[in-house]
C-alpha cells in the first residue's frame, strides 16, 4: 500500500467493541488497531457483496414468476402444497 492510496479516518464506536479490538492487539492477533478494522471491513465488504448476489437472485426470480404470471402461466394454488414444500426446503 502506498501513502496515497490510504486515508486516516476517527471512528467512534462502543467501549465493549473498542475492547475487543485493543485486546486483539494486545493479545498480538494483529499489529494495530486500523489492521483489525481493515480486517473487518473485508470481511463486511465480502459478506455485503455475496448479499447483494443473493437480493439480484432472488429479484429476479419474483421478476420471473411475475413475468409468468402476466403471461397467465399459473397453476391452482394449494396452501398445503406450499407449506409441504417449505418443510422440504427447510430440511436442507
Amino acid at each position: 500500500m502506498t501513502t496515497s492510496t490510504i486515508e486516516r479516518m476517527t471512528i467512534t464506536m462502543p467501549a465493549d467493541m473498542a475492547a475487543v479490538i485493543k485486546d486483539a492487539v494486545a493479545g498480538g492477533d494483529y499489529a494495530s488497531t486500523s489492521e483489525v478494522v481493515r480486517e473487518a471491513m473485508r470481511e463486511w465488504k465480502a459478506k455485503r457483496a455475496l448479499q447483494m448476489q443473493e437480493f439480484a437472485s432472488l429479484k429476479a426470480d419474483i421478476d420471473k414468476g411475475l413475468a409468468a404470471l402476466d403471461a397467465g402461466r399459473t397453476k391452482k394454488f394449494s396452501r398445503s402444497n406450499v407449506i409441504a414444500r417449505g418443510k422440504k426446503l427447510l430440511k436442507r
